[in-house]
C-alpha cells in the first residue's frame, strides 16, 4: 500500500488528490474502531454482533468487512464498490474509503489516466480491471511465448 500511495521507488510523486466515496455515520463510527490491517472480528463482540447482524452467526472469514487496510501490507483484492458491506476497503490511517485515484493507484493506472461517469462508474471502470502493470507483464510473456513456438516451428521445418 505505501509503495503505491507516496513517492518512492513506482511512483515520482505522491498519489493525487480526487473524490472519493464516504461513510455513512454509523459505519464510519464502527471503522474508527478498527486498528490498521484489522477487520471487524478485532471489534468488541458487542460491536461486532450490532454490526454483522445475522452474518455474525454465520460460517466463513468474512474479511473484507469492516476492513481496514495496512500501510505495509498488500491491498486486498478491489472491487467495483469500496464501501459496501462485503466489499468495503478503508484507508489505513483515515477512516474514509480509498478514493478513485488511490484505488488507480493500486490497480497500477498511470496518474494522468482519465476515467470517466460518475464516482460509482470510475470504481467500477477500476474494480473490474486487470492491473496494468500485470496485463503488460502477462502480453510479454506471451509475446516471448509465441516466438519461442516459432522458433521451434522454424527448426523443426527446417530438419
Amino acid at each position: 500500500m505505501r509503495d503505491a500511495m507516496f513517492k518512492g521507488e513506482l511512483y515520482d510523486c505522491d498519489v493525487p488528490e480526487s473524490q472519493g466515496q464516504l461513510y455513512p455515520a454509523r459505519k464510519k463510527a464502527v471503522l474508527e474502531l478498527v486498528p490498521q490491517g484489522e477487520y471487524w472480528r478485532d471489534l468488541p463482540d458487542d460491536i461486532q454482533r450490532e454490526y454483522m447482524k445475522g452474518s455474525y452467526f454465520l460460517g466463513g472469514g468474512k474479511t473484507g468487512m469492516a476492513r481496514r487496510l495496512a500501510w505495509d501490507e498488500p491491498s486486498l483484492t478491489l472491487t467495483c464498490a469500496p464501501a459496501q458491506n462485503q466489499t468495503e476497503r478503508c484507508h489505513p490511517e483515515q477512516t474514509r474509503p480509498l478514493t478513485v485515484r488511490e484505488y488507480a493507484r493500486i490497480q497500477t493506472f498511470p496518474d494522468d489516466w482519465q476515467f470517466m461517469g460518475a464516482m460509482s462508474q470510475q470504481y467500477k471502470q477500476i474494480g473490474n480491471a486487470v492491473p496494468v502493470n500485470l496485463a503488460y507483464a502477462m502480453g510479454r510473456s506471451l509475446v516471448r511465448l509465441l516466438n519461442q513456438l516459432e522458433t521451434i516451428k522454424q527448426s523443426r521445418a527446417c530438419a
